[in-house]
C-alpha cells in the first residue's frame, strides 16, 4: 500500500515536471521567435522598413528660391517673382492610373492616354504641367487622388511688358535666366534652391509650405531710368516703321556717371511671352551684333590724329573733287582700282574741320594714310575697339584684324567706318571719352555709385577731346550734315553716319543697303547726355543726316525736358494746337494723385508730370516736344478708383496722354546753300 502509494505520487510529480518543461520549452521557442522576428525586422531589413516608412509619411521635396527682383535706378520694379503652383505625381504610390488619367486629362487640358502611360511608369516623381493658373490648381486639390500633389515655383513677370525687353532678357520654366539681364547675372538673382524633407498625408500631399526667404536670390538694380527708357522707345519704333527699317536701336548713356539710361530696340521684345518670339527679335543687338559703324567713327579718327599731332585743325587736304581713284590697289574678283568717293559732292581743299563737317570719306582717308596702320590700330584699341566693355552683358567684341593682316585698302577705308566693326555699346563707350574730357571711363549697367565715372584710361588730352566736340558743333550748328539734330537753344555735338552693307554670300563687296545712324553729346559745352541712334537695313537712298538725326533730336529734347535742362524757351501760339495762347508759366503746388482722382498736371514741367504719374504706377503717351505739358488725357479730376459691389477699390483703365507745348524754331537756321549735299 506505502509503495503503491509513493508510486502514485513520483508519477504525478513526473508528469508536472514535463507540462512545465513543455510549457518553458514553447515559451522559450516563442520568446527565440520573437527576438528573431524582431532581430530580422529591426537588424536584417530594418533599414529597408525606415526608408519604405519615409517614403510613405515624408517626402524630399525641390523647394525652389524666389529669383530676386530687378528695379530700374530709381526703384520702379522692371522684373519679379510670383507663387505658381505646379501639379506632379508618385507614379507607384497611384493604385489606379486610369481613373487617374481620366480625372486629371480634362482638368489639365492633356492627352488622357498619353496621361495613363506616364502614370504607369516605374518612377517615384514625374511633373505633369508646369505653373498653372489657381483655378486650375484648386480644381485639382479638390480631386484628392492618391500620389497627386501640388508643388510651389515662381514665374517670372514683367510688369512693364515689352519695355527694355531685349535687355533684361528671360527666364526658362526651371528659373534659370536664358538671355539678357536675367541670364548675364542669373548666379546672382537665382538664390539657393535646395532639397527638403516634407511630412505628408495619406493621399501624398505636403502638410505645410517651407519657408523660402533665407534661400532668396538677391535684387538688381539697373542703371536704366523707365521715363527715359520710354521715351527712346516709343521715338525708334515710330522711325523704323515709317522708314521701313528692318530695326533699330537707341543708347543713352549719362556722361558725368558713365551711367546707361536707356536700351532700347525695335520691333519689340515681351519677355511676358518669351516663346511667341524668334531669337532673331530678342537677339539683345545693341551688344552683341558688330556692325560697320560708317560716317559716326570719323570723329575718333580725327581725334587719334590730332591727338598724335600727325595733324592740327587748319591742316588741308585734297578731296580730289569727289572721286579718288587708287590705280595700285585692285579689290574683288574682278581686280577693279580702289575708288573712294564724296556721295556726288564735288570739293577740293578741305580743312580737317571741313572734313568732318562735310564728312568726306577722301579726307579722312588721307588723315588715316598718313597716320599708318600701326598708328591707328593701337589707337583703336585704347578706344576699347575689338575687346568687350566689360559691362557685364554677353556681347561682341567687334573686329580689329591684327596689324599683319591690315591692307592699304583696309587702312583708308578705316578713316570713314568700314573695314572694322563695332556694337552701338562700344561707340557709346569710345564717345564717352570725349565727354569725360579725354578719359576712358567704364561704362555701367547695374548700378554702384562707388564705381561711376572712375577713369581707366587716359586716350585723348583735354584739349583734343574740347577740339574734336567743337568741330562736331559744327556738324550739326553749321554748314554740316547734322542740322536735323538742332534744338532750340542747346549746343548739340553729332555726327551723322551712313554704312553700306556688306552684300550676299555669293558677292563680293558691298549690295544695296545702308546703315543710317547718328550719335550726339547734348549740352556739348557741359555734356550730361550721349545718344547714340541707329536705323539699318534701309534702301540705297537712305542717310543718317535725314533719318537717324531727327530721332535723336527729338529723344534728346524729351530727355533734357524730362531732366529739367531744356533752356527757357517761347513757346508760339501758331504752334501749340491744344491751346490757343502763349503758355504762362506760373508756378504750381506739386499735385500728387488722391482721393481716386486725377490731378491736374498741366502748366507742370514733363519731368514733374511725369513723376506724379509714375507715383501711380503709369507711364503716359507723350505726344509732341517741349518742357511743359499744355493739355492733358483724361482730364484732371477723372476718377481713377473706384469700389466695386464688395466695396473693394478696383482701378478704372485709362490711357494716359500728356501732351507738350512746341518750341519756336529760329528765323536763321544759319545754313549756307553752297556745298549742298548728303553724307556717306
Amino acid at each position: 500500500m506505502k509503495n503503491r502509494w509513493v508510486a502514485d505520487h513520483l508519477l504525478q510529480f513526473d508528469i508536472s515536471k514535463v507540462r512545465f518543461q513543455v510549457v518553458a520549452v514553447i515559451f522559450i521557442i516563442l520568446w527565440a521567435i520573437l527576438w528573431g522576428r524582431a532581430f530580422y525586422l529591426q537588424i536584417v531589413i530594418g533599414p529597408e522598413l525606415r526608408a519604405m516608412s519615409s517614403k510613405q509619411h515624408l517626402m524630399t521635396q525641390l523647394v525652389e528660391a524666389k529669383r530676386g527682383n530687378i528695379y530700374d535706378r530709381n526703384g520702379q520694379i522692371l522684373a519679379r517673382s510670383v507663387e505658381v503652383k505646379s501639379i506632379y505625381a508618385h507614379p507607384k504610390q497611384i493604385s489606379d492610373p486610369d481613373f487617374t488619367a481620366k480625372t486629371l486629362a480634362p482638368i489639365l487640358d492633356l492627352d488622357e492616354k498619353k496621361l495613363a502611360e506616364r502614370l504607369k511608369q516605374d518612377r517615384s516623381f514625374i511633373w505633369l504641367k508646369r505653373k498653372i493658373d489657381d483655378a486650375t490648381a484648386s480644381t485639382v486639390q479638390q480631386t484628392n487622388l492618391p500620389g497627386i500633389g501640388l508643388s510651389t515655383e515662381y514665374e517670372r513677370v514683367y510688369p512693364y511688358k515689352h519695355l527694355a525687353g531685349q535687355l533684361l532678357g528671360f527666364v526658362g520654366v526651371d528659373n534659370k535666366g536664358l538671355e539678357g539681364v536675367e541670364r548675364a547675372f542669373n548666379d546672382v538673382l537665382v538664390g539657393n534652391s535646395q532639397k527638403q524633407v516634407v511630412p505628408r498625408d495619406i493621399a501624398g500631399r505636403a502638410l505645410y509650405d517651407i519657408n523660402d526667404k533665407e534661400s532668396r536670390g538677391e535684387d538688381l538694380h539697373l542703371t536704366i531710368d523707365v521715363q527715359l527708357q520710354f521715351i527712346a522707345e516709343e521715338v525708334i519704333s515710330k522711325a523704323v516703321e515709317t522708314n521701313n527699317a528692318k530695326w533699330g536701336g537707341v543708347l543713352i548713356a549719362d556722361a558725368k556717371t558713365s551711367n546707361i539710361l536707356a536700351w532700347a530696340q525695335y520691333p519689340f521684345f515681351n519677355p511676358n511671352n518669351f516663346r511667341n518670339y524668334s531669337a532673331e527679335i530678342y537677339r539683345n543687338r545693341l551688344a552683341a551684333d558688330a556692325l560697320e559703324p560708317g560716317s559716326t567713327f570719323k570723329p575718333l579718327i580725327v581725334a587719334g590724329a590730332l591727338e598724335n599731332k600727325i595733324i592740327d585743325l587748319d591742316t588741308k587736304f585734297d578731296t580730289e573733287n569727289g572721286v579718288w581713284t587708287l590705280e595700285h590697289i585692285k579689290i574683288g574678283k574682278d581686280k577693279k582700282p580702289f575708288t573712294i568717293g564724296d556721295d556726288g559732292r564735288a570739293y577740293k581743299e578741305l580743312t580737317t574741320e571741313e572734313i568732318l563737317a562735310y564728312s568726306s570719306n577722301i579726307g579722312m582717308a588721307k588723315i588715316t594714310q598718313t597716320m599708318g596702320a600701326k598708328i591707328t590700330r593701337q589707337f583703336l584699341l585704347d578706344m576699347g575697339f575689338g575687346n568687350s566693355t566689360d559691362i557685364g552683358l554677353a556681347e561682341s567684341k567687334g573686329i580689329i584684324r591684327p596689324l599683319r593682316d591690315w591692307s592699304e585698302a583696309d587702312l583708308l577705308s578705316t578713316g570713314f567706318g568700314q573695314s572694322i566693326s563695332a556694337t552701338a555699346l562700344q561707340m557709346v563707350q569710345a564717345f564717352n571719352i570725349l565727354a569725360n574730357d579725354g578719359e576712358r571711363v567704364h561704362l555701367h549697367i547695374i548700378k554702384d555709385e562707388s564705381s561711376e565715372n572712375v577713369a581707366e584710361q587716359r586716350v585723348f588730352s583735354r584739349k583734343v577731346a574740347r577740339e574734336v566736340l567743337k568741330m562736331m558743333e559744327t556738324v550739326v550748328d553749321g554748314n554740316g550734315t547734322g542740322k536735323n539734330a538742332r534744338i532750340a537753344g542747346v549746343r548739340v555735338a553729332g555726327k551723322t553716319g551712313t554704312a553700306q552693307k556688306a552684300g550676299s554670300a555669293d558677292t563680293s563687296g558691298y549690295g544695296d543697303m545702308r546703315m543710317a545712324s547718328f550719335i550726339g553729346i547734348v549740352p556739348a559745352d557741359n555734356p550730361k547726355y550721349i545718344i547714340y541712334v541707329l536705323l539699318d537695313d534701309l534702301d540705297k537712298n537712305s542717310y543718317g543726316g535725314r533719318l537717324a538725326a531727327p530721332v535723336f533730336q527729338e529723344i534728346a529734347q524729351r530727355s533734357m525736358a524730362y531732366s529739367g535742362d531744356l533752356p527757357d524757351v517761347i513757346f508760339a501760339s501758331e504752334s501749340n494746337k491744344f491751346t490757343g495762347e502763349t503758355l504762362s508759366l506760373k508756378p504750381q503746388k506739386r499735385q500728387t494723385i488722391k482721393n481716386g482722382i486725377v490731378p491736374d498736371v498741366t502748366r507742370q514741367t514733363l519731368k514733374k508730370a511725369l513723376e506724379i504719374f509714375n507715383e501711380f504706377g503709369q507711364l503716359p503717351e507723350i505726344i509732341g516736344n517741349g518742357m511743359y505739358v499744355v493739355k492733358q488725357e483724361p482730364p484732371a479730376g477723372t476718377k481713377v478708383i473706384v469700389r466695386d459691389e464688395n466695396n473693394k477699390e478696383k482701378i478704372i483703365s485709362h490711357t494716359y496722354k500728356l501732351y507738350l507745348s512746341l518750341p519756336k524754331e529760329p528765323e536763321n537756321d544759319g545754313q549756307i546753300q553752297s556745298n549742298k549735299g548728303t553724307e556717306k
